[in-house]
């Protein structure tokens, strides 16, 4: 999740015990609403623009505050009743209280600021990328704890700004095949004999049905494992077992697997896959279209994860590389391009932190680069990117600000920002995702147009 509102320097609260009125002018990228108070901005959350609302400060730094709601005065025709009961206490969503239309409006906008305070560039805001607003979660991580004194397991999501749970048996962004199995699972959990003993469970939607993990911190014994794998047929659920957060046994169940562009990907349950399924089917073909492949071409796939981008983009390359720092993922891209007879694509396990340009992989040319980052963002590797000259490069990135900073490199060497779209991957959450298209004004696709 971006920070777009920090401090500069450390610098010593203000407990205030003050209550006053404010009206609300903006929506921050995570759902607080934005005020003026004394000179500088005051954030609160559960406020929408234009309403008006008495609040409490509860920091008070030098640069910005921040307020709680005490009393709403005005209510603004974006607000809508949130539907998950949870909302509010479960640190989950933030924004379930503003109607979709707002909420992509305002993470628009702050992506567009971001990127022109950084880079002088002004994008031009295009349609967002987005799918439902709700039922769009394949995958969700579930803590466990047991409650002794009530003799009780306890299954759900941590509170906002804690560590403490909330017990939760309605979850309206998962996919309704993973909601509905909430409650058999937590029942199947509290009836196991290391029940004391659990830490987590991982529920993942894949094209091929619901799979279940379970991080389990004691040896299962043999009528816990009879009862999860009961469970795992009666409720057509692959199930795996995870002793450490390194091993994974598979139970039952057939090998999940996802499809995008006409391909079937196989995934390990703890792989990284795309959250939405919809979203991403948009953005794998989006940035098809912005890389404008060619049958000659020869295309770098970096933090390329199992070929999401990397074996689709082999259906129309010459040749495609992908480079990931995952070994595992590494290996299940490998497998998934022999198993989808796309010999044009090879992978490198290597860390793109270190210096590319000893890596075996930064002696060949590329015609055209795709990016995909961690919040981190690919500092490490532009200016290699850079010494490619590639016509064309798209970076899709979970994070404005390494976004902004990466662009500058692209920027400085003759690049321009031709088109940046918002990615509304996780609705009603401060998570802002984007891609952009950069073109190489001195390649000579663009000197020949």
């Amino acid at each position: 999740m971006a920070q777009f509102y920090s401090p500069k320097r450390r610098v010593t609260t203000r407990q205030s015990s003050q209550i006053f009125t404010v009206t609300v002018s903006d929506l921050d990228p995570f759902g607080q609403g934005v005020a003026r108070h004394d000179g500088k901005a005051v954030f609160v959350p559960g406020v929408l623009p234009g309403e008006q609302a008495e609040i409490q400060l509860t920091e008070d730094k030098r640069q910005f505050a921040k307020g709680k709601l005490k009393r709403l005065l005005s209510r603004s025709p974006q607000r809508v009743a949130p539907r998950c009961p949870h909302f509010g206490v479960c640190g989950g969503c933030q924004q379930q209280h503003a109607d979709e239309a707002l909420q992509q409006q305002s993470k628009a906008a702050a992506l567009v600021r971001m990127i022109a305070r950084e880079t002088g560039v002004t994008p031009q805001q295009e349609p967002v990328i987005a799918g439902p607003e709700y039922g769009y979660r394949r995958r969700a991580r579930l803590s466990l704890a047991w409650q002794p004194k009530l003799q009780r397991l306890m299954m759900g999501f941590r509170q906002a700004a804690s560590s403490e749970l909330v017990a939760v048996e309605h979850c309206p962004v998962l996919r309704p095949e993973l909601e509905q199995l909430l409650a058999p699972v937590r029942a199947c959990l509290s009836g196991l004999q290391a029940v004391r003993r659990l830490g987590h469970v991982e529920l993942v939607l894949a094209d091929n049905g619901p799979l279940l993990v379970l991080r389990h911190l004691d040896a299962l014994k043999e009528a816990d494992r009879q009862a999860l794998l009961a469970f795992g047929e009666r409720e057509n659920v692959a199930v795996y077992l995870a002793p450490d957060s390194d091993r994974v046994e598979k139970l039952c169940g057939d090998t999940p697997y996802y499809q995008v562009d006409g391909l079937r990907l196989d995934f390990s349950p703890r792989d990284f896959i795309q959250v939405n399924d919809v979203v991403n089917q948009q953005m794998v073909a989006q940035a098809l279209e912005w890389l404008d492949i060619q049958p000659n071409d020869r295309v770098l796939d970096l933090f390329c994860g199992m070929g999401n981008f990397t074996l689709p983009l082999a259906r129309r390359a010459a040749a495609v590389v992908g480079i990931e720092g995952v070994a595992t993922l590494v290996a299940n891209g490998q497998y998934n391009a022999h198993k989808n007879k796309l010999n044009n694509a090879s992978f490198f396990h290597e860390n793109l932190e270190d210096d590319v340009a000893r890596q075996p992989w930064a002696a060949q040319g590329f015609d055209k680069v795709m990016l995909d980052p961690a919040r981190a963002g690919a500092a490490g590797v532009m200016s290699h990117i850079v010494k490619l000259a590639p016509a064309r490069v798209v970076y899709v990135s979970c994070n404005p600000t390494t976004l902004a900073r990466d662009s500058k490199v692209l920027l400085s060497a003759g690049y321009r920002l031709a088109r940046v779209r918002m990615l509304d991957m996780f609705p009603h959450t401060g998570h802002l995702e984007s891609m952009a298209l950069f073109i190489n004004e001195r390649a000579p696709e663009v000197a020949a147009k």
